[in-house]
Parts: C-alpha cells; sequence; structure tokens
C-alpha cells in the first residue's frame, strides 16, 4: 500500500513539474498582460502544489529527524502560500479579463 502512495505521489509530482514549465514558458511567450498574468498564476499553483507534493514523498520516504520535519514544514508553507497566491491572482486577472471585455 504504501508503495502505491509513493508511486502516486511520484506521478504526481512529474504532472506538476511538467504543467508548471509548460506554463511558465506559455506566460513568457505571451504579450497580453491580463493572458500573462493568469499563466503566471497558474504556473504559480502548480509550483505551489510541486512542493506541497515534495513534502508530502519526504515524510513517506525519509524517517522523522529535526532537519527532515523542517525542511518539510517548510516545503508545506511555501507551498500552501504558492497556492493560495496563485488562487487569489488568477482570479484578479480573470475578473480584470471579464470587466475588459464587451458583452
Amino acid at each position: 500500500m504504501l508503495d502505491i502512495i509513493r508511486y502516486a505521489l511520484f506521478a504526481l509530482l512529474l504532472v506538476s513539474t511538467v504543467t508548471a514549465a509548460f506554463s511558465s514558458i506559455r506566460s513568457r511567450r505571451t504579450r497580453d498582460p491580463q493572458q500573462k498574468g493568469v499563466m503566471q498564476a497558474t504556473t504559480n499553483i502548480w509550483m505551489g502544489i510541486m512542493l506541497i507534493v515534495l513534502a508530502c514523498i519526504q515524510m513517506f520516504m525519509f524517517q522523522g529527524s529535526t532537519v527532515s520535519v523542517i525542511v518539510e514544514a517548510l516545503f508545506l508553507v511555501l507551498g500552501a502560500f504558492h497556492v493560495f497566491a496563485g488562487i487569489r491572482n488568477r482570479s484578479y486577472y480573470s475578473n480584470q479579463k471579464s470587466e475588459k471585455s464587451p458583452v
């Protein structure tokens, strides 16, 4: 059962890394400021998910030494901050986009 969780976490890590890289490249190539903001917020969300998954992997793979627990906690807090900031920024840019477009 633990092996299944580890493989699922590694798969989620791979998906989040690829998606974060893809959205980062897309945000750097776009010219529209609203679209760029939305894509950067998406990158932020996926990077936060990646950090949270890294913390979970570290919890399952290594024993609970003091340094390991500190790094896990740091990754969890940083990941949560990235996810919440990305959600906030995405809603801001989405609202700007909807206000700007004529109905």
